[in-house]
């Protein structure tokens, strides 16, 4: 199946709720394997196309680096085509844990309005190599189908599992809300801002080396009923 047919069949894919097999196809017309997009506002994960996707972005949001989060979007997409090289230096937790995960190339587009940047379409490979010129084309005509998508989001009209992305109302369901949460409790008991509690958070995460949501479950769970 082509893009075009894909982006024809997005309005129809996420109202019908597949959008996660839509996901699946687009990535592999793209030459890739997953894909996921994240707002850059919110540090907040809304779509993925299947688990190893969404792994790569608790990742760069536990450690706080990553392609998709250190880009300016200087070159459209942000190729690091191949982990093993130089990417170790700039991010070192980031590519042991996509290495893990058999991550071997990465690639991002930005997901905009305009000439504002508001997200990012990340997407990965299990073997090394750039993008051909028609995938990474490609690859930002996905990316801004998808803008439009998300600026038609409400907040209030998500459905179904909050692990799936937009429901079935074509709204975003929020990934990371159990981590903001957490952030916010932390922020109260240590008397510190959110900003240093949510670097807290990421590190104990690190440290126990469990899913950043996961760490966020257990302080939620400590809560007085």
């Amino acid at each position: 199946m082509s893009v075009q047919d894909l982006l024809v069949g997005l309005e129809r894919a996420v109202d019908s709720g597949e959008h996660r097999v839509w996901g699946v196809r687009c990535a592999h017309a793209l030459g890739l394997e997953g894909i996921a997009v994240s707002l850059r506002w919110g540090a907040e994960l809304v779509w993925f196309s299947d688990d190893i996707s969404a792994r790569l972005e608790d990742a760069q949001f536990t450690l706080g680096q990553g392609p998709g989060m250190a880009t300016d979007f200087s070159e459209v997409p942000y190729q690091v085509a191949d982990l093993g090289t130089s990417a170790g230096e700039r991010w070192p937790q980031f590519v042991v844990e996509a290495q893990s995960l058999g991550v071997r190339a990465v690639f991002v587009w930005p997901v905009r309005t305009g000439g504002v940047r508001f997200g990012a379409l990340t997407g990965y490979r299990g073997t090394p190599g750039p993008l051909s010129a028609r995938q990474a084309a490609d690859g930002l005509r996905v990316a801004d189908a998808l803008a439009g998508r998300l600026l038609a989001w409400r907040p209030d009209t998500g459905e179904g599992d909050p692990h799936d992305g937009p429901g079935a109302a074509g709204a975003v369901d929020l990934h990371w809300v159990e981590v903001h949460q957490a952030t916010g409790v932390l922020s109260c008991r240590l008397g510190v801002p959110l900003e240093e509690a949510l670097i807290r958070l990421r590190a104990r995460a690190f440290a126990s080396g469990r899913p950043l949501t996961e760490t966020a479950r257990d302080i939620l769970s400590d809560l007085p009923p």
